[in-house]
């Protein structure tokens, strides 16, 4: 048993329980042609079952057997109708958790020659030059999250039973507009991370 323990010495951290959560991966992919570079986003495609026509960068689910860098990078050649060879991975942003068990990793990418194609999946692609975001911060409201045991939870076995004091949260919501777009939910919070990195790195 002390021989287990002293194995943990070099442990790299994991996610605690995380096989309770839907894993994604996502691309944020940069469009670098001039001193000014533009991040590229999609427009969901309006016949898909989950979130249409919403705003969003490519990626997905992660599937079984996958890492969450190969997830980033197959979903985006798919949506993109690129080759993994025109993307060039820079790194990984930050990682999401959500409170309706979510993780989403997410990777920076710069495109290399793309000519703006996509699948079926997208309704239309465009860009935002990387300083707007950089120059402004988004507009963010907040979510109420509340605690609420199922009809099984066994309130004898805590204390005050169901007069028990659940712990409460907020999640935030941010919204960013830009001309006639607006884009917001957990594509505006991974942008917002990713600024917040560039802004330290200053």
């Amino acid at each position: 048993m002390s021989n287990n323990i002293l194995k943990l010495k070099n442990r790299k951290p994991n996610i605690s329980n995380k096989n309770i959560y839907t894993r994604f991966s996502i691309l944020i992919p940069l469009i670098i042609e001039s001193d000014n570079p533009e991040l590229l986003f999609e427009i969901r495609s309006e016949n898909l079952k989950s979130q249409p026509n919403e705003i969003c960068f490519p990626g997905g689910r992660i599937e079984k057997g996958e890492d969450e860098l190969t997830a980033a990078i197959r979903e985006t050649t798919e949506e993109l109708c690129l080759k993994p060879q025109n993307i060039n991975i820079i790194g990984p942003s930050d990682t999401l958790i959500t409170p309706f068990n979510y993780i989403i990793y997410t990777y920076i990418g710069i495109l290399n020659n793309y000519e703006y194609t996509y699948n079926g999946e997208v309704n239309e692609v465009f860009t935002v030059p990387l300083s707007y975001f950089m120059s402004k911060n988004p507009e963010c409201y907040y979510i109420n999250v509340d605690l609420k045991p199922d009809l099984s939870f066994p309130y004898y076995l805590i204390q005050n039973g169901k007069s028990y004091k659940w712990g409460k949260g907020k999640y935030p919501v941010c919204f960013y507009k830009y001309k006639d777009k607006i884009i917001w939910g957990i594509t505006a919070r991974i942008i917002h991370d990713f600024v917040t990195i560039l802004k330290e790195k200053e």
